[in-house]
């Protein structure tokens, strides 16, 4: 698996955050291509579905690992996903520490099947 065929989509209600765990996870994925999406138009809290899909459009991978914070993100997600010919795994697991393993793993060429059953213990239920 080529490390740009996979990539990572952060998005949150802040753009600090979004920017800050994007930038957290290049630390340790430096070829994976990772996008994000903070704040809403204007920069204020909450997300945007223009933001969203111009981050979804950049990622240079055709599947992406989207990764959001809270309820609404989802929701933009959801509808910029609809939009998208890429597939966009959308994440309902911890923000962080999901987006970080699955970068981790990705920068190793690990199998989809062992990144997903990684994430799968990071569910948020």
């Amino acid at each position: 698996m080529s490390k740009k065929a996979v990539g990572i989509l952060i998005v949150s209600h802040i753009p600090e955050i979004a920017e800050g765990v994007a930038e957290l996870l290049k630390e340790a994925a430096k070829d994976v291509s990772i996008t994000y999406a903070g704040g809403t138009d204007d920069g204020g809290v909450g997300t945007s579905f223009e933001k969203i899909n111009t981050a979804i459009a950049k990622n240079e991978a055709d599947d992406v690992f989207a990764f959001y914070d809270l309820g609404s993100a989802k929701m933009n997600l959801e509808m910029a996903m609809e939009m998208s010919d890429k597939y966009i795994r959308l994440m309902d697991t911890a923000l962080v520490e999901s987006a970080y393993t699955a970068a981790a793993l990705i920068q190793a060429d690990a199998e989809l099947d062992n990144i997903l059953k990684q994430l799968e213990q990071l569910k948020v239920k």
